[in-house]
């Protein structure tokens, strides 16, 4: 035999009225951040668009950087930086570091990550959002 649920005593204007609780939904799957489980981003796909797109991507994140050959030189936003050099970004492959503090990435979302403090997966939605693009695979 199962058990009933609970009666609720509920406040309608001036009336109360006993009510039946209604029985609780599973929850939806987790996934380690504790959001709900999404169609996995296509990463590749995001970066590859972005590396089309990059020197003007560069040009509205960092105005105040200039062109150095195949990189992207200029002043690190996220510190005290006061000199052009010690953060840059190849234009040809999105590989970017700050030689001062030793943070470094691999490609244009890594990028996007560091530079607006996101995750990987928020820097990778946004960008492809941005550019008009499907995330998913």
């Amino acid at each position: 035999m199962s058990a009933s649920p609970p009666l609720l005593l509920l406040a309608q204007g001036r009336r109360l009225r006993l009510r039946r609780a209604s029985t609780p939904r599973p929850a939806k799957p987790l996934d380690f951040n504790g959001a709900s489980q999404r169609a996995p981003l296509d990463f590749r796909r995001i970066n590859d668009a972005a590396l089309a797109v990059l020197p003007t991507l560069l040009r509205r994140w960092l105005p105040n950087g200039r062109r150095q050959g195949h990189e992207w030189v200029t002043l690190n936003p996220r510190r005290a930086d006061r000199r052009p050099g010690s953060f840059s970004i190849n234009m040809k492959t999105g590989q970017w570091a700050d030689f001062a503090t030793d943070d470094r990435g691999g490609d244009p979302i890594s990028l996007a990550a560091h530079l607006h403090d996101l995750s990987q997966s928020q820097a990778a939605r946004q960008l492809a959002r941005m550019l008009g693009i499907s995330h998913h695979e």
